[in-house]
């Protein structure tokens, strides 16, 4: 019989005896070994499954460049230097040189890099198949038990002291140990999930019963007070194990955090999310997407569909990211938030893995749609190509320039979060029902679907052209569709051929167009949208706009005047907020009204650069794909005349 099983914000599908329900992408050829294990069925109906991560490979584009420069930083820290402040508090002798920035000895979050570390290194081998990153994940998990068992505290597994978190429970002020807490269990737990990792797995039952223990006592009160601060995805992270080990105290510890003060007005539909702290919120909703598939409970799928739509509809920039100083505003308000710290990365690798939970729900393209403009547009910008270094902030406010970390003296949640984003690109490009396949994204790619004995290839230079290959083998001849997703910026139509003959198209942007017949090897599929340039306004100005070619945002370059050496680099993502904008930024452009394509022109022979006509500014702008824009001032949003 068919089973279910969710990842960290994706589904697959597998043949089996098993009902089981379990947070992997890539425990599909592990979980064969595995049978007898305990394990939770889903309780909800999917349109949409995804494919193993080691069932995509990703060709040459900037999506790998990425990855590979993802995967060497991960390979060069210095494992001594990160474990050594778990060895400190373990009471284990170290001779190492600690790392620096949120991880220096004294600092209160210090230990939540390594679960990142372990979430990252899982991933890799899980997108590649490649042994060192396993290797070292392996030698990191024998590390962490080597520190459990030293503190022998019940299971209790950290960088800190527990008393971190006895101040967190009587309300006074310490920063994030929950936080930090979840980063350990879900690394851990992805270990065991990509990797097969048992003493990972070992590791994060101990430290669910540590921490049931530490809470299931509490009066409602005192686990309200415990909740006012930070505690990031305790809630994803719980019913994730309790889907493995049917384990219903796991289940009840991922209750033990149910936030009313912010879950209750998104039940009732109402956005009270203004002055709230973003990335404390968007984990909590993640939770509640992963509990609803565990238990069906209705309302924790209002909770994540509704505030999904409100931080979709007023509160994201054109760029897919949101929250300005780290904190959600008021609805639409998004003019007045052009600041040096807008768009925090966490928020948006956040916002992904909530979107991808929905997405399987429903098979809405408006899920799939987001996803490209969050990931082309954040995610991918948010890497400096030379190191390989992540972004905390991606500044909206004109004539800004990207601050990057520094490879051992940063770690902010940013790089955190970036070790995992930037090893995961293939998760959202294919999904599947029972009959054929998704594709909603155009990332060169190649997919092997083993169950049904077919593999595709998809050639593109999207978004540099507006055509995408897809060329099948099959085992035998196949009656199967493909679900091709219908952009909703492509206003100016589309053209879709199958082995060089046009189709007739019914569907409209936003929507799948369906491709079905008997395929068999060497039939080949030419998806065409033609890009056309558009304003993306501010929900309350319309004359404060940025510009988009098809799902790009184009960046204007500002120059690089006053980035001096360190620049772009900081130890501390605020080393830059006095950013000393040079006077000559150009912000406003003289538009008189006109459509984009009257004054701004493609630059001939570079499909993505373009130059504004004579009149609309003091001198010629050229504007360029904002995930290009490195170390040089730029402008996203204009104000237009």
């Amino acid at each position: 019989m068919k089973i279910l099983f969710f990842s960290r914000g994706h589904v697959l599908i597998l043949m089996t005896v098993l009902s089981f329900l379990t947070p992997a992408s890539t425990i599909g050829q592990y979980i064969g070994q595995h049978q007898s294990e305990v394990i939770v069925g889903p309780k909800i109906t999917v349109k949409a499954y995804s494919f193993d991560l080691n069932d995509v490979i990703l060709l040459e584009s900037p999506f790998k460049d990425n990855m590979e420069r993802n995967g060497r930083w991960l390979l060069s820290i210095d494992m001594n230097s990160l474990l050594y402040s778990w060895y400190i508090n373990a009471g284990i002798p170290t001779t190492a040189k600690p790392l620096g920035g949120w991880e220096k000895p004294e600092s209160e979050v210090r230990g939540f890099t390594m679960g990142h570390v372990l979430s990252g290194l899982a991933l890799m081998y899980a997108s590649t198949g490649k042994m060192a990153y396993k290797n070292r994940g392996d030698s990191l998990v024998a590390a962490l038990t080597e520190c459990q068992q030293a503190l022998n505290q019940d299971g209790y597994l950290s960088a800190f002291p527990q008393s971190f978190i006895d101040r967190c429970i009587a309300g006074q002020k310490v920063w994030v140990p929950w936080y930090t807490i979840h980063k350990i269990m879900a690394g851990l737990l992805d270990m065991y999930l990509y990797t097969g990792n048992k003493l990972a797995l070992n590791a994060v039952i101990k430290m669910s019963g540590w921490a049931y223990n530490k809470l299931y006592k509490l009066t409602p009160e005192q686990l309200a007070v415990n909740m006012q601060t930070e505690f990031g995805g305790m809630i994803e992270v719980c019913y994730n194990l309790y889907a493995i080990t049917c384990n219903h105290q796991d289940k009840e510890l991922a209750n033990l955090f149910y936030d009313h003060r912010v879950f209750d007005p998104l039940a009732k539909g109402q956005d009270q999310l203004a002055k709230l702290h973003a990335n404390t919120q968007i984990p909590k909703i993640t939770g509640e997407a992963r509990g609803y598939e565990l238990t069906g409970n209705i309302q924790q799928k209002d909770i994540a569909s509704f505030f999904w739509q409100s931080v979709f509809a007023h509160h994201t920039f054109a760029t897919g990211g949101n929250s300005d100083q780290e904190h959600f505003f008021n609805p639409d308000n998004l003019s007045a938030h052009l600041s040096p710290r807008t768009t925090e990365t966490c928020n948006t690798y956040n916002m992904l893995k909530l979107t991808l939970h929905l997405f399987t729900w429903t098979a809405d393209a408006i899920y799939a749609d987001y996803y490209e403009q969050a990931l082309y547009n954040h995610i991918l910008a948010s890497q400096d190509p030379q190191t390989g270094m992540t972004s905390y902030f991606m500044p909206l406010k004109p004539g800004l320039f990207k601050v990057y970390s520094t490879p051992t003296n940063s770690f902010w949640c940013c790089v955190g979060t970036g070790f995992e984003n930037h090893a995961k690109y293939a998760e959202g490009i294919y999904f599947h029902d029972d009959k054929g396949v998704y594709i909603n994204l155009f990332i060169p790619s190649e997919l092997n679907w083993k169950e049904k004995g077919v593999k595709i290839t998809q050639q593109t230079q999207y978004p540099e052209e507006p055509t995408t290959h897809i060329i099948i083998q099959a085992d035998h001849d196949i009656f199967m569709p493909f679900y091709i997703r219908y952009p909703k910026w492509a206003t100016s139509g589309a053209t879709v051929k199958v082995n060089g003959k046009i189709m007739c198209i019914t569907q409209h942007a936003g929507s799948y167009i369906i491709v079905e017949r008997k395929w068999k090897t060497g039939d080949k599929i030419d998806i065409t949208f033609p890009m056309s340039l558009r304003l993306v306004a501010t929900n309350d100005n319309p004359k404060v706009a940025a510009i988009a070619f098809g799902p790009i945002v184009l960046a204007g370059k500002m120059g690089t005047e006053g980035i001096k050496d360190p620049a772009p680099y900081a130890a501390n993502q605020n080393e830059f907020d006095n950013y000393n904008i040079p006077a000559d930024v150009i912000i406003s452009l003289d538009t008189h009204g006109s459509d984009v394509a009257n004054w701004l022109k493609r630059f001939t022979g570079k499909p993505l650069v373009f130059k504004t006509t004579a009149g609309v500014a003091p001198r010629e702008i050229t504007l360029i794909p904002y995930y290009q824009v490195h170390g040089e001032r730029y402008v996203l949003y204009w104000d237009l005349k």
